[in-house]
């Protein structure tokens, strides 16, 4: 046998390939995580495991359960009106990864949308969208929300209103650019060349030709809605009773950081642990779709 034969079974991988592997591999591991989360933040209220939210007087300022004077009845402590943290971080829980997915989705819909017809038609109207995207990205995003908050008030409909005029920009240079280099593919131009009509070429086939770009982006999106909302919440701009999120408790517990530190301690915990995965499943994302940022 030559020398250059090598068995099939113990010939190496190519560098693209065990890239390809570590890209797949990396979404796994950080997915999991992220779906027990939610898993647990949605299905714990209903195993009736949790312990009352209500409130007590005679057990203020109670510390968790690991520090001296803490009790398992409280496994995370209480607030200054003595209510169950625990409690009142799996119900915050649910509505910050609500906030998140629908902010990333009225961000990533119009962004799309707008990217994809910049990006394919060119000429003018790939000039008015790129000066509408350049002027909103000029735009401080808290200055957007404030103008729209008392213009119209905080609910979560004005939220995910705040959520999509500052965050379909980004969506949308990312989406022209990955049109940009679609429209020039050879199956492009035969469908041209056929006579198929601009409105097939671009829904039929384009656009599922940027899925995983898109799924990418929503990804990372969900990240920065969740940063978002906890900005404005910690501003006294989001999220308003009797709803609750991370971001509201994190304000909630600012004034106690003196005498109770660990009621703002855990949402903000909470809130930078799920945005770092969230954004490192996006990054991961991103590079499993496109061969170009793989590490050779």
């Amino acid at each position: 046998m030559s020398q250059l034969e090598l068995d099939p079974v113990t010939a190496p991988v190519s560098p693209p390939r065990r890239a390809g592997r570590r890209a797949r591999t990396s979404v796994f591991w950080l997915a999991l995580p992220l779906a027990v989360t939610a898993v647990a933040v949605f299905v714990l209220p209903l195993t009736g495991l949790l312990p009352d939210g209500g409130q007590d007087l005679d057990a203020t300022r109670r510390p968790p359960a690991f520090l001296s004077g803490g009790s398992w009845a409280h496994p995370l402590g209480t607030d200054k009106l003595g209510q169950d943290l625990l409690t009142q971080f799996v119900s915050a829980g649910r509505l910050t990864i609500v906030i998140g997915l629908v902010g990333a989705l009225v961000a990533i819909g119009p962004g799309t949308l707008l990217g994809l017809l910049a990006g394919y038609f060119r000429g003018w109207v790939d000039r008015v969208i790129s000066i509408l995207i350049d002027a909103q990205l000029a735009l401080p995003f808290i200055l957007v929300a404030l103008a729209i908050i008392a213009n119209r008030g905080s609910s979560l409909p004005v939220l995910f209103l705040v959520l999509a005029l500052t965050g379909w920009a980004v969506c949308a240079r990312v989406t022209r650019a990955a049109t940009m280099a679609i429209r020039e593919r050879q199956f492009v131009v035969g469908l041209r060349a056929a006579g198929a009509s601009e409105p097939r070429i671009v829904f039929r086939h384009i656009l599922p030709n940027l899925a995983g770009t898109i799924v990418a982006l929503g990804t990372l999106q969900v990240g920065t809605a969740i940063l978002v909302e906890s900005a404005l919440s910690f501003l006294g701009l989001g999220v308003v009773p009797p709803m609750n999120s991370w971001g509201s408790m994190l304000a909630s517990g600012q004034d106690e950081l003196s005498q109770a530190w660990w009621i703002a301690f855990f949402p903000g915990l909470a809130i930078t642990v799920l945005v770092l995965l969230v954004n490192l499943l996006g990054d991961a994302l991103l590079t499993h779709h496109d061969p170009r940022k793989r590490r050779r």
